[in-house]
């Protein structure tokens, strides 16, 4: 699909012109139908003549089955067999199979495992961290580390930004700053803010005791307040000036 991608994008050396044919020969993965739909609209946009599963039956397997397994493993008679694609389910299966096959040496391993192969067989030596890495910017991160899925429920959800000053009593000195990103209240947003200013106010006129347990606090409420105003839950983020 990725070499057709970039034919259907006219970025690959193969050229195509209206009235050429292009043939699907394999059944659509689930999750993959707005990738490929994309293709095809491109390769309609040209004029290409386009058969799928749906006008004929022509699918393809890219993996083979059992006999044809049995097949290769009679020619190359393996003593270690490593499954290394599919699901836990595939994979487990695919050792038991190598086994019936004849293979004396069959392992199963998961992303991560460091399998050593001799001497005296196939044998797990420990575990990798394993995952994704994303380049972001000049540093490359995990794609599922605390960077992006902080960034992700930023870009979902917005961000508040708070800022409240007390004196030397403890006391709220004049009125919080609040500053909203991404927060979907357009034309409400002064109400949204008036009610956050009046509320803490009137529920936190003064810091008692830790300034950690009463920054919390601010965000909670802060947070409720928006989440019963756009059904969203953006990230707070409180300041506390102490003067």
């Amino acid at each position: 699909r990725a070499a057709l991608g970039r034919i259907a994008g006219d970025t690959h050396k193969i050229k195509l012109t209206e009235g050429d044919y292009v043939l699907f020969s394999s059944k659509q993965i689930p999750g993959n139908e707005i990738a490929i739909g994309r293709i095809q609209n491109q390769l309609a946009e040209k004029g290409i003549i386009m058969i799928t599963e749906r006008q004929e039956h022509i699918h393809v397997s890219g993996h083979p089955g059992r006999p044809e397994l049995a097949e290769m493993y009679k020619w190359i008679r393996p003593e270690i067999l490593v499954p290394v694609h599919g699901e836990i389910r595939h994979m487990k299966e695919q050792a038991r199979f190598g086994k019936e096959q004849g293979i004396s040496k069959p392992i199963f391993q998961q992303n991560g495992d460091v399998v050593r192969l001799a001497p005296d067989g196939p044998k797990i030596l420990r575990q990798e961290r394993t995952g994704r890495l994303v380049v972001d910017g000049d540093v490359i991160l995990a794609a599922d580390g605390k960077t992006l899925n902080e960034r992700r429920k930023i870009s979902y959800n917005g961000v508040i930004s708070i800022a409240i000053g007390l004196d030397k009593n403890g006391k709220i000195s004049g009125e919080p700053i609040l500053s909203l990103h991404g927060v979907p209240l357009d034309e409400d947003e002064e109400d949204f803010l008036n009610e956050v200013c009046d509320s803490i106010g009137k529920k936190f006129p003064k810091a008692v005791g830790d300034i950690t347990k009463f920054s919390e606090n601010i965000r909670l409420l802060v947070r409720r307040t928006a989440t019963e105003w756009t059904g969203k839950k953006p990230v707070v983020s409180v300041l506390i000036v102490e003067s």
